[in-house]
């Protein structure tokens, strides 16, 4: 088993930190990982993103340019990461903030609002958690009992009650399946 993400979005959203949290996760199941982030000027607003390989076999390289998986969550994600995808690979699409239709009919599309699904729980910033629970739940690669077990041995400053609040952005997430 091996899965090459790319998780992508505004400075802001959670990104590095989500890549962290499926790093560690992978890690914590015995898989061997790598983690790998991209940001700069990205921390004031412009597109962040990191690569995270998550494998039973070791990893080669941290960067993964032709990603089985790409979780975008801004329109400006969408527009560099969707030609990446290997085909056949998984788009996850946050529907949220994304009002452009992924083009290509070689790779599975996961539609997720993960903006609006945060906010009905009562915090935006757990947008992030929605997108983890998603691919969790679609790829198999790492599991959502394990993603919630690394949330306060990654975010030690991490009140009981909002790491509660991840865990159910993570199982909302993993509520949306492929069409």
């Amino acid at each position: 088993m091996y899965q090459g993400i790319r998780i992508s979005g505004f400075g802001g959203q959670g990104v590095i930190s989500a890549g962290v949290l499926l790093a560690y996760t992978g890690m914590s199941e015995g898989k061997e990982v790598s983690f790998f982030p991209a940001y700069g000027a990205e921390m004031r607003g412009g597109t962040a993103n990191c690569s995270v390989v998550v494998s039973s076999e070791e990893v080669a390289a941290p960067i993964v340019s032709a990603p089985d998986t790409a979780i975008v969550l801004n329109e400006p994600s969408l527009a560099k990461f969707e030609p990446l995808v290997k085909p056949g690979g998984l788009l996850i699409v946050n529907t949220s903030l994304i009002n452009s239709k992924p083009t290509r009919k070689d790779i599975r599309i996961l539609n997720v609002p993960c903006n609006e699904i945060a906010s009905q729980l009562g915090n935006g910033k757990v947008m992030n958690m929605v997108a983890l629970g998603a691919f969790a739940a679609a790829t198999g690669a790492v599991s959502i009992e394990a993603i919630a077990k690394a949330l306060p041995k990654v975010y030690k400053k991490l009140k009981p009650e909002v790491i509660e609040l991840n865990v159910q952005a993570l199982k909302k997430g993993a509520g949306f399946k492929l069409n």
